[in-house]
């Protein structure tokens, strides 16, 4: 595995790592080490050691598979909940300020490198620098403490969504094997299937887990692509299937060679995303209407066209854990492999690999109600990394070079659409976890569990 150092690390290697979050379950991580993120010319760039970085095609396919997840097959209960207007108009709302949130953290990293003749800056060093500049006395000593609060995040965010992937996994696998007795060729007639009882999810979970640990050993964003493409061709076909269903019978910055371009595939990216869940979402709901399950899986016939969905999806958040686990073992490996010799880097860099991946798989089996986990973590986590903090980072950045009214306006109205997120989601997630009596339930899975 090759070494890397964050910029500002313990030993100060060149490295961007920067990471653009989103509410709807994604890491970004996006890295460049050849090209600048400075807002000056090339002749202003220091001399670095040039490497290949990963093509704008490449981080357009790590973007969009970091924002489609399994999520998307419960759009079409959410619209029904919220309704066929409200529904719609907030998805479209909340993908235009994730969008904007995330153009804030990157030109808020591009300027820091142009105030610092850094060429790298992650997300947290990042939020560290713009405490830095902050007018506040007390925050310019403790910006320290803005790294550590990101990275802290990032890690309980990620490792929280390879959880509920390993449950995914196991629970979709199960429902094939137990339904493949019933299963027929006949499309047009959804009728009742009994089960045939296999084991125990729990041990499906642990089947899982060596091909997780030979997933995880790759640890570089270009061979990880290809995973990634794998993912997304994987859940588009399963999609595609769905839909095709649905409309016959409905009677209506960054690792990239050249960085400059990020936001404009951020741009279509972020487009691509919030046209499919808009249009799976509204699509799903008028197809079922007050039928529509949890996961418009259940609402499938039991034939084989569409089994191949729930096959289709386990491969694609197969091939999506590695990349989710990408973002946390890059901000606890090179930390930890600094403080030992370069000959115990290679075994302590897989020692780590291997524990996390078994930590994941742990915590999938021990606790009851990882739909509840995953809400609690989405709340507290990605509303602060997707909504709280990119606006707070952009005033910090910018208040000394004077900033127009509005724009300090929208930047507190994010935060506070964020803050209001964190709080109430969080709220509702612990209470629904310490309260007895609750059917298990996995919402981000295709079956339930009475």
């Amino acid at each position: 595995m090759p070494e890397t150092k964050t910029a500002g690390g313990p030993q100060g290697a060149p490295d961007l790592k920067l990471d653009l979050r989103s509410p709807l379950n994604s890491a970004k991580k996006l890295q460049n080490k050849d090209s600048s993120f400075l807002d000056g010319s090339p002749s202003e760039l220091p001399v670095l050691e040039k490497t290949k970085g990963i093509t704008a095609f490449q981080a357009l396919v790590h973007l969009v598979k970091c924002n489609m997840g399994t999520g998307i097959l419960g759009l079409p209960l959410a619209v029904k909940n919220a309704g066929l207007l409200v529904g719609p108009l907030s998805l479209l709302a909340m993908g235009f300020i994730t969008y904007h949130c995330m153009h804030v953290l990157v030109r808020c990293a591009q300027r820091f490198c142009h105030r610092l003749n850094k060429p790298f800056l992650d997300y947290g060093d990042t939020v560290m620098h713009g405490l830095e500049a902050s007018p506040n006395a007390w925050l310019r000593d403790h910006a320290h403490w803005g790294r550590h609060m990101v990275s802290f995040f990032l890690i309980f965010t990620q490792m929280g969504f390879c959880c509920v992937y390993i449950v995914f996994l196991a629970d979709n696998l199960k429902q094939v094997v137990e339904a493949v007795n019933g299963t027929t060729n006949n499309c047009h007639y959804n009728e009742t299937v009994i089960l045939t009882p296999t084991m125990d999810s729990r041990l499906y979970m642990l089947a899982f887990l060596p091909f997780l640990m030979l997933l995880v050993l790759f640890g570089n964003l270009r061979v990880l692509s290809i995973f990634s493409m794998l993912a997304n061709i994987s859940m588009l076909v399963s999609l595609i299937i769905i839909a095709q269903y649905i409309a016959q019978v409905l009677p209506l910055e960054n690792k990239m060679k050249d960085s400059r371009r990020f936001p404009a595939i951020l741009s279509l990216g972020m487009s691509i995303i919030t046209v499919l869940y808009i249009g799976f979402g509204v699509l799903g709901y008028l197809r079922f209407q007050n039928d529509i399950k949890a996961s418009i899986t259940l609402n499938l016939p039991n034939c084989w066209l569409y089994q191949s969905v729930k096959l289709l999806y386990i491969a694609g958040i197969l091939f999506s854990y590695t990349l989710q686990f990408y973002v946390p073992a890059e901000i606890i490996i090179p930390s930890a492999i600094s403080r030992v010799s370069k000959r115990w880097a290679q075994l302590l860099d897989l020692s780590i690999r291997f524990t996390m991946v078994c930590l994941t798989c742990v915590l999938a089996i021990l606790i009851p109600r990882l739909d509840l986990v995953l809400s609690l973590v989405g709340s507290m986590s990605s509303s602060a990394l997707a909504l709280i903090f990119p606006p707070l980072l952009e005033i910090s950045t910018y208040y000394s070079e004077g900033m127009s009214p509005l724009i300090i306006a929208k930047d507190i109205l994010i935060s506070i659409l964020g803050f209001v997120g964190f709080v109430v989601g969080t709220y509702q997630a612990l209470d629904e976890l310490i309260q007895p009596g609750h059917p298990v339930t996995f919402s981000n899975s295709t079956i339930f569990i009475q």
